[in-house]
This record gives C-alpha cells, structure tokens and sequence, in this order.
C-alpha cells in the first residue's frame, strides 16, 4: 500500500533525490518548501512552495493540503535547512538566530503538527537530517553545529517520548555531501569522499521501512563517498 510521505527542503538537490526515491518505491510524497517553486519538476510529486517551516500556520496549512491530498501522514522527511560558515569573532550573532530558525525551529515545527497524523499510521517514521559536523564543531562551524546538534538532541528525546507508539524518530548524520552548492564553494576539494545524494536516500529509504521498525532515537552517520 502507498504511504503518504513529506519531503521538507523537496526542491532542493537531496530533497530530490529522496522524494525521486519514494516515488520509485510507490509511495505519494508531498514536497514541501520555502522557495515557491521548484527547479527541477517531479511527476507524481504534490508540490508546496513558499512555506516559511518557522510559521505554525503556514506549515498547518501545507499539512492539511497533504492530508487532503494523499489521505494522511506515514512518513516525515525533515532535509529543510541551510549552513553558513562564519567564526563568533568575526561574525554576527544573527548568524547563531538564523541557524537555529533555519536548521532546528522548522524541525521541530513540522513534526509536532504532524505528529498526530503520524501517530495515526501503522508505523509511523520521523527521519531527519543531522550533521556529522555537530559532533564535532570546528572554526567557523560553531553557529551551525550547535544549530544541528539541537535537531540530534530532539531526535533523541521524541523518540523517547514516542517509545510507546509506533512511530519511530532517526537522524542521519551526513558528511559534505557532493551538490553543485558545495563543487562550487570548495573548487579543490576531494569530492571522491564526498556522500552521494542517492546514498542518503537509500538510507532514509531504508529507515523508513518495516525492516527498520525496531530503530529509533538512532543517528547514523552517513560519510562514505563514492
């Protein structure tokens, strides 16, 4: 039976890629973001552009258009955020607000007004999208790491919460992954270690899958290239 799955971030490169990926495996996936139209169109995807992830009456909103469309909520997706690089003595504290907005409070949004619907699926998976830099933040990463660290420390604690539903709660903890963003940003680096968008969905994929229902509160790092 086709799930109902949100992809958050969905016109982006990963967002794509995993969106593409559900749609292969026949599942009805919604993406959801905050550019109001996508790039690059996906046949068969329900399209939600100009949602702002912060704002709990925009996000509801977009959520009551999923479940309208695709008959409810099985599988949260959260890929929505951005980085920046920027040291806390030469940088600006509204670096550290925009992080966290960006990278944690839409996060955090999302899932709680999905929650219900989720809960109300067979099993239900909440599968976000960490940082293997937040475990350990170096110069300039300070703002972003903290900002991801938070997304790790809520995965834990509403998989706990959930521990007696059927929903499960996973992160992912991807290294640089190879998009034309971060070719264009480091021309010199060893993009042979960098993680392939199609790598990560093949995870998320797997994560929410029955042969994964026994995993939660788990991050998981995802740093192999190639």
């Amino acid at each position: 039976m086709a799930r109902s799955v949100i992809v958050t971030g969905g016109f982006g490169i990963l967002g794509h890629a995993v969106s593409e990926a559900f749609i292969a495996a026949g599942d009805k996936v919604a993406r959801i973001d905050f550019a109001p139209s996508a790039s690059v169109t996906l046949a068969g995807a329900v399209d939600i552009g100009g949602i702002d992830l912060g704002d709990a009456t925009a996000t509801q909103a977009a959520l009551d258009r999923v479940i309208a469309a695709n008959g409810g909520i099985d599988v949260l997706v959260n890929i929505a955020g951005g980085f920046a690089w920027e040291t806390l003595e030469g940088g600006s504290l509204d670096t550290w607000a925009k992080m966290t907005a960006m990278n944690l409070t839409t996060t955090a949004t999302i899932t709680k007004l999905a929650l219900p619907s989720l809960q109300a699926s067979a099993a239900g998976r909440i599968i976000s999208i960490g940082a293997g830099a937040a475990a350990k933040a170096a110069a300039g990463m300070g703002a972003y790491a903290a900002s991801k660290s938070g997304v790790h420390r809520l995965t834990e604690a509403l998989a706990d919460e959930l521990s007696g539903s059927a929903v499960t709660v996973n992160a992912i903890l991807p290294s640089i992954i190879d998009t034309p963003t971060n070719r264009k940003d480091m021309p010199d680096a060893d993009t042979s270690t960098w993680v392939q968008p199609a790598a990560i969905a093949d995870v998320i994929l797997f994560l929410a899958s029955p042969a994964a229902r026994a995993i939660t509160g788990a991050l998981i790092p995802v740093s192999k290239g190639g």
